[in-house]
């Protein structure tokens, strides 16, 4: 993997030395580090495409770290973020949680437990974005079906036969199959069960 293209951790504490010791810590298992002192400026000018996680601390200067944390999750930023907290309570630990927080570390943190939690909310970020870009390419596969193509789509999936189709639909068997064949092409699914699993994404993605 590109270093363009390679996991990145964005790191938002006002304290330079945390900054400093965090950063070269998570350099330690091959993730990229972006340190920011001002949470402001990282909101207004981090890339949203990079794939990684946030590293947040909740206690700065002019903006908390939970106000961050509701900003990012509003602006539909999906990046998993880590709140970092030297003065952590129960009711902040609650409310990261609830505003979409990963993970909720007390500093001085332990670097096993923060790179565990690292490396894991980057796996889940890199399956997430695998998920919606696949979901995307079958929603462009779908939009090339024709009406009927989605009628005949519909009818399979509930489990009718070509015989069965071609009479709810008024239409001969070799018609239905020509749909049927077009389907697996257009969709690119090479068996049944695959044509059914796009479908039913396509349907959750809708609701």
């Amino acid at each position: 993997m590109s270093s363009s293209l390679s996991p990145l951790i964005h790191l938002i504490d006002d304290d330079e030395a945390v900054r400093s010791s965090l950063a070269l810590l998570i350099g330690t298992v091959g993730l990229r580090v972006q340190s920011w002192a001002d949470p402001q400026t990282f909101i207004s000018e981090f890339d949203r495409q990079t794939v990684g996680a946030i590293v947040l601390d909740v206690r700065m200067p002019g903006i908390s770290g939970l106000s961050v944390l509701d900003t990012l999750k509003a602006q539909g930023v999906d990046q998993p973020i880590i709140m970092l907290t030297g003065h952590g309570t129960v009711e902040m630990c609650r409310r990261a949680f609830k505003s979409g927080a990963a993970e909720f570390l007390e500093k001085p943190v332990n670097d096993e437990q923060l790179l565990e939690a690292l490396q894991n909310a980057v796996r889940q970020h890199v399956k997430s974005r695998e998920r919606n870009k696949a979901d995307r390419q079958a929603q462009e596969r779908y939009a090339q079906l024709s009406e009927r193509e989605r009628e005949v789509l519909g009818l399979i999936v509930a489990g009718l036969t070509n015989k069965e189709i071609g009479r709810a639909l008024d239409v001969s068997p070799r018609t239905v199959e020509t749909h049927r064949a077009n389907l697996f092409a257009k969709l690119e699914a090479e068996s049944l069960a695959q044509l059914i699993r796009q479908y039913a994404a396509l349907v959750d993605a809708a609701d």
